[in-house]
């Protein structure tokens, strides 16, 4: 039952990163994440928005998304602008916006209107480098949100800024049998879920990947199903107020397909569900009989999200 509702509801929370080009292997830049970067649905790649020839900025990209996160921690819609510079490197921002849950006992976490995202990447060494045709291009970037009130500031009614510093290798494999978009990356962070699960105990590394099919699709486009993982800090800060022993964030992962123009795409549509955090630890809670231990939930194992993206 499960499985058909993963295969029937379809773009999740973080799709990794991996689903961002047509067959042919061009034109990867309209393609932006939750938060902005060129990317998957959640993690970015080694790749950047693309300049025209003979020009130093490009034409922006623009991205929007919706994820429905479950009746605890809310809805999420975010909308972003990036902009690349030389084919080398990209800058952008995206409004993140939120709203409510309706769960008694803990959406209160989540009640605020959202946060201020802003990224920037650069590319290492571009794919194909070197004379091999097996180069991953690499990038490295950062993330910085701003208005985090989300579970750390509820608890403590401050307000937070987090952010990731990050290394992406991505490589696209058009000439194999089955062709295959690679992602792999590591992060540092002090943020949980991307700042909507509040602030990290500590600055620490963290694991991002996956891997994508580019097929080829009817009416010129291609059809990329994917899958892939992103690694979370265990531990919510101040959360150990509430569950005892912090509670713990499992691994994100993601199942999803992205849609886009097979030659020269400028639009692309992203489609999936993903699995976040469902049961995290346990809390007392007050009833007529007394105090009772219950279970935790966060309600997050079934995300289904959309976005979209658009290179002018």
């Amino acid at each position: 039952m499960a499985n058909k509702l993963i295969m029937k509801k379809a773009v999740m929370f973080s799709l990794a990163s991996l689903v961002l080009i047509a067959v042919t292997g061009v034109a990867r830049a309209q393609n932006l994440t939750l938060e902005g970067q060129t990317g998957g649905f959640i993690t970015p790649t080694a790749y950047v928005v693309q300049s025209a020839k003979g020009s130093v900025f490009s034409r922006p990209s623009l991205g929007f998304h919706y994820v429905e996160a479950g009746s605890v921690i809310g809805n999420i819609y975010t909308g972003s602008i990036t902009e690349g510079i030389a084919n080398r490197a990209e800058v952008g921002y995206t409004r993140s916006a939120h709203t409510n849950g309706d769960n008694p006992y803990f959406s209160s976490l989540w009640e605020y209107s959202g946060m201020n995202v802003f990224h920037g990447k650069g590319v290492v060494v571009k794919e194909d480098s070197f004379g091999g045709k097996w180069m991953p291009g690499v990038a490295a970037g950062f993330v910085v949100r701003t208005g985090d009130h989300f579970v750390t500031g509820a608890i403590d009614s401050k307000t937070y800024t987090n952010g990731d510093v990050y290394v992406s290798a991505t490589k696209t494999m058009a000439d194999v049998h089955v062709p295959l978009l690679l992602n792999l990356g590591w992060k540092a962070t002090n943020a949980s879920i991307y700042g909507i699960g509040g602030q990290a105990t500590r600055f620490g590394g963290r694991l991002f990947g996956g891997v994508g099919f580019p097929l080829p699709g009817p009416w010129g486009t291609a059809i990329v199903p994917a899958a892939g993982f992103t690694q979370e800090p265990p531990h919510v800060k101040n959360l150990a107020a509430l569950v005892p022993g912090g509670g713990h964030i499992p691994t994100t992962l993601d199942y999803a397909v992205r849609i886009t123009q097979r030659e020269h795409p400028r639009f692309s549509f992203d489609v999936g569900v993903g699995q976040v955090a469902g049961q995290i630890g346990y809390t007392e809670l007050p009833t007529p009989l007394g105090p009772a231990v219950v279970p935790v939930n966060l309600d997050a194992r079934k995300v289904f999200g959309i976005g979209a993206s658009y290179k002018f």
